[in-house]
Order: structure tokens, then C-alpha cells, then sequence
């Protein structure tokens, strides 16, 4: 009866000392699995009380985990559609200059569109290259506010812009990324199959959010008012959709535009008319 218990415990020790080498070479995972089994039958017992608690306790743990969102959001941002922004109008017309084709500009064509009976004056795709960039690199559409961005062309050429594209800093750089746009319809980013910019079908409304209110915006309307006070009578759960004019020269009139405001006394370009957009909702939804 001795012999047995001596050479059971003599195996234990064995045991014991295999894992503490182990540990010594590397094995430290195995020594600290073998502690919490340890922990776990000395809180745990015989009776299986530790086991239905910790049971409750895993339950519990997994019920909070269901409401918590993947991205944190502000409070009340569930009530706030966002804001959707078409540009109209914009001056992005492909034509063959020599051997090449290239978006025309006023700058590098004016003698190409001299000849051609054209005003030079009408060939600005310097704006719409501005303004994309007023709305993609604005706080709004960094925090994760601008739902959409819409272009249509003075040809009548649809595209959508997605809010998470970056868009070149040099206009040479831009311009070829709408040459590309026009000849191949998409463009994909680098490494992937998602569609940074594609041409699409019109009209633009059908991709406008439902019961949405559309803003157009001209210096000729009679209706000056604040952005931030207009935003606000509005209210946040109704989406917006601002229709902003990328041209020299003119004016919108978009069918669509539910109503027609201006928001300075003054003459203002796309750009900084978006960046007053934006700066008025940033304040309404009051975040920085």
C-alpha cells in the first residue's frame, strides 16, 4: 500500500517539473493554463457553484456585447440623415487636342477653343476640381456626415463621387483622373474592386434620399438667409440635399431643387460657397 502512493507521487513531481522546465524554454503559455486550472477547481468546488456563476457571468457579458456598435457614434446621430451635395454644370468636356485627348481648360486651350468658335471663358474644370475638394476634405465629411457627392457635367454626363475617395491635390493630377473617368466610365482603387468613381445613369433623383429636402443655391434668389438657421427649421431628421452650381459663369435650375436660397450678399465661388455649407451644419449639429 506504501509502494504504490510513493511511486504516484514520484510521477506528480515529475509532472511538475517537466512543465516548470518547459516554461523555462519557452512553454509559458502551458504554465499559465495549468495555474488557472488550478484557480478554477479551488473557486469552483466540488458543489458547481463557481461554474453556474460564471456561466451568468459569460451570459450577462454577451447580452451587453449585442448593443454595442461596431463605430461609436455621437449622441442623436441616429436621427441625422446626413447630407448629400450635386454639383451641376460642371465644365469636364473630353475633346482630341493634336494627338492626345484632354480635358479642355481655359489655360492650356484657349487658342484649340478659339478656333473652334468656343469662349474659353466657359471651360473651368479648375472648379469643380476645387470644390470636390471643399466637400471631401471639410470636418462634415470627416466625420463621417456626407452621405453622397454627385457631378453632372454641362453635357449632361452623371457620376458619383465616394465620400472616402481622395482626390488630387494638383489640378494636372485631377484632370487626368477625370479623363480616365470619361473614357472608361469607372475608377477602381488601387488593389481592390470598389468603385471610387463611376459614371451612372440619369437622373440624378433617383439616387437622392427619400422625402429629402433640395436646396439649390444662387446669388440671384431673393431668400438670403443663414445656413445655420435654415438647417435648423429644417430639422435633423429630414435628409439634405444641396445642389451647388461648378460654373464660371450662370446660374442653376435644377427642376428638382425644392427651394432656392443664397447665403451671402455677395458673388460667391463653389468653393467657398460649400465651405460655408458645410461650416453652417458643422455648427448646427454642433460638433468640431
Amino acid at each position: 500500500m506504501v509502494r504504490p502512493f510513493g511511486v504516484k507521487g514520484r510521477k506528480r513531481k515529475h509532472k511538475e517539473k517537466y512543465d516548470a522546465e518547459s516554461g523555462d524554454e519557452g512553454g509559458q503559455p502551458e504554465r499559465k493554463e495549468v495555474k488557472l486550472d488550478e484557480e478554477e477547481e479551488h473557486r469552483g468546488g466540488a458543489s458547481g457553484e463557481g461554474e453556474q456563476s460564471r456561466q451568468e457571468d459569460e451570459t450577462k457579458a454577451e447580452e451587453a456585447l449585442e448593443g454595442i456598435p461596431i463605430i461609436p457614434s455621437q449622441s442623436g446621430d441616429e436621427k441625422r440623415s446626413g447630407v448629400t451635395f450635386v454639383l451641376e454644370r460642371a465644365s469636364l468636356e473630353v475633346a482630341k487636342v493634336g494627338k492626345t485627348y484632354q480635358i479642355l481648360n481655359s489655360d492650356d486651350h484657349a487658342n484649340f477653343l478659339k478656333k473652334n468658335g468656343r469662349n474659353p471663358a466657359d471651360y473651368r474644370p479648375d472648379i469643380v476640381h476645387q470644390a470636390l475638394l471643399a466637400i471631401l476634405d471639410s470636418p462634415l465629411n470627416k466625420a463621417g456626415k456626407v452621405r453622397a457627392v454627385y457631378v453632372r457635367t454641362e453635357k449632361g454626363v452623371l457620376f458619383e463621387v465616394k465620400p472616402h475617395v481622395r482626390i488630387p491635390r494638383t489640378y494636372k493630377r485631377f484632370a487626368g483622373i477625370m479623363l480616365q473617368l470619361l473614357q472608361k466610365l469607372s475608377i477602381n482603387a488601387s488593389g481592390k474592386r470598389e468603385k471610387l468613381l463611376r459614371v451612372i445613369k440619369n437622373p440624378v433623383t433617383q439616387y437622392l434620399p427619400v422625402n429629402a429636402r433640395r436646396i439649390g443655391f444662387s446669388y440671384s434668389s431673393d431668400k438670403l438667409v443663414e445656413v445655420h438657421d435654415y438647417v435648423a427649421s429644417v430639422g435633423d431628421e429630414t435628409p439634405l440635399v444641396f445642389v451647388v452650381g461648378a460654373m464660371a459663369h450662370g446660374k442653376i435650375e435644377p427642376e428638382y431643387a425644392d427651394d432656392f436660397i443664397a447665403i451671402s450678399s455677395y458673388p460667391l465661388s463653389a468653393a467657398c460657397c460649400i465651405n460655408m455649407i458645410c461650416d453652417g451644419v458643422r455648427r448646427h449639429w454642433k460638433f468640431i
